[in-house]
């Protein structure tokens, strides 16, 4: 199995280009089983949630073909088979995401309930409640999510909490059903606009994305379009935490601060100089960062996605800061290996006490889940000495060429066996 070597103590500094937004591919992606024509997708990033996202919608009969650097052109023409099953569905939770085009495109779904990261409970009861209040008939046995449904109804529905893949399966199903359907308290994301703007591209009738009340007018067939996925904004803020970590002086290009206005106030509260154009974000770091207490909520407060890189950023910041984390409840569990580093951290329920060491020493560490895998890695480019990261398959589940982008920034990492 492969890990990480880091040989830290290195200040970051150059140019790198962030990637297409995985949060927002996966869905796109999904998106491209609602028309018998064919999808083209931009700017989609190679990575492991990518590649078993094609894969299990290839398995249903859907074309799939890389005609280039990020472009992926989808044909689901002869979609025949809708079925997830859960030897491809165990390792992404993102898997659910096919049941509201299946059920919308095909009348029934038959979809394995969903695996991925261990960093607590995320139900697909509102995806159901959803479904069912369109009209459709759905039970859960030995594992599976069944659903049947002639056709969709356009329907009111007010979601318990605001869930992300919850709004874009519901979306997306909404998009072929019969008449208006209004989804209240819907989550606000980036990634929310960008499905929308690639169903809007397909003919769908959408408003109010972006915003807690999206209204969909469902429309007989949508047609075949062109898509480019935006980019990834927890990418960037974790390149962003690296060099700030380091003391660094980095520019990214083909990013977007639009995305990022929580992170980056997080980052000039710390100390950091940001700048940004249209397409790029600079960042120049202090010698030392100063501590900066962060609360993870919705967008577009503070993303839980960069909860772990600004705890491995606080943990050589000067003085203590307080993480509270209101969205995963297992979702520290990075804070155990950033302490084998010599990290100063006391975790109290969803809260963590970090206090800022003046260094950190290079240690054996194993990656928890996605995010923890970066917080890692930052540690371990700030560490002195070297530091072994296993488990890094977490990582090529979210970021594309980690360790080649931040050699370009001057880093000495590679992947060894």
């Amino acid at each position: 199995m492969d890990k990480l070597l880091i040989r830290g103590g290195r200040r970051l500094s150059g140019e790198i280009a962030v990637s297409g937004a995985k949060n927002a591919a996966l869905p796109i992606l999904c998106a491209g089983l609602l028309t018998r024509e064919t999808m083209r997708f931009q700017n989609v990033p190679r990575l492991n949630d990518v590649a078993t996202m094609l894969r299990l919608i290839e398995q249903m009969g859907v074309g799939v073909k890389r005609t280039g650097d990020g472009e992926i052109v989808l044909d689901a023409g002869n979609l025949d088979h809708p079925l997830a099953p859960y030897d491809m569905v165990k390792t992404m939770r993102a898997s659910i995401l096919v049941l509201g085009p299946l059920l919308a495109r095909c009348g029934e779904a038959r979809v394995s309930l969903p695996g991925g990261c261990a960093i607590g409970a995320r139900p697909v009861d509102q995806h159901i409640k959803g479904l069912q209040a369109m009209g459709a008939e759905v039970r859960v046995e030995q594992g599976y999510v069944l659903a049947r449904a002639a056709r969709l109804k356009g329907a009111r529905i007010v979601t318990d909490m605001v869930t992300v893949t919850g709004t874009e399966n519901l979306m997306m199903a909404a998009s072929l059903a019969e008449g208006e359907t209004v989804i209240e308290n819907a989550a606000r994301e980036p990634e929310i606009v960008d499905l929308a703007n690639c169903l809007l591209a397909m003919g769908a009738r959408i408003a109010g994305a972006g915003t807690d009340r999206i209204v969909i007018e469902g429309v007989d067939a949508l047609h075949g379009a062109t898509h480019t996925v935006m980019p990834d904004r927890i990418e960037s803020g974790t390149y962003l935490c690296a060099a700030a970590a380091t003391g660094g002086n980095v520019r990214l290009t083909h990013t977007s601060a639009n995305y990022l206005e929580a992170v980056l106030d997080k980052l000039r509260e710390s100390g950091c100089e940001i700048g940004s154009g249209p397409h790029e974000i600079t960042l120049k770091a202090p010698a030392r960062c100063k501590a900066v207490d962060v609360r993870t909520d919705p967008y577009p407060a503070f993303p839980t996605d960069m909860q772990a890189q600004f705890m491995a950023l606080n943990s050589v910041a000067e003085g203590t800061a307080l993480i509270r984390e209101t969205i995963f409840e297992n979702r520290f569990m990075h804070a155990t290996e950033l302490i084998r580093l010599g990290a100063n951290i006391k975790i109290d329920g969803n809260t963590a006490a970090v206090t800022g060491v003046p260094r950190l020493d290079g240690a054996n560490v194993m990656a928890t889940d996605l995010r923890a895998s970066a917080s890692l890695v930052i540690a371990g480019l700030v560490a002195q000495g070297e530091t072994l990261i296993d488990r890094i398959y977490h990582l090529d589940r979210g970021y594309e060429r980690l360790e080649e982008k931040l050699v370009q920034l001057g880093a000495r990492i590679e992947r060894v066996g």
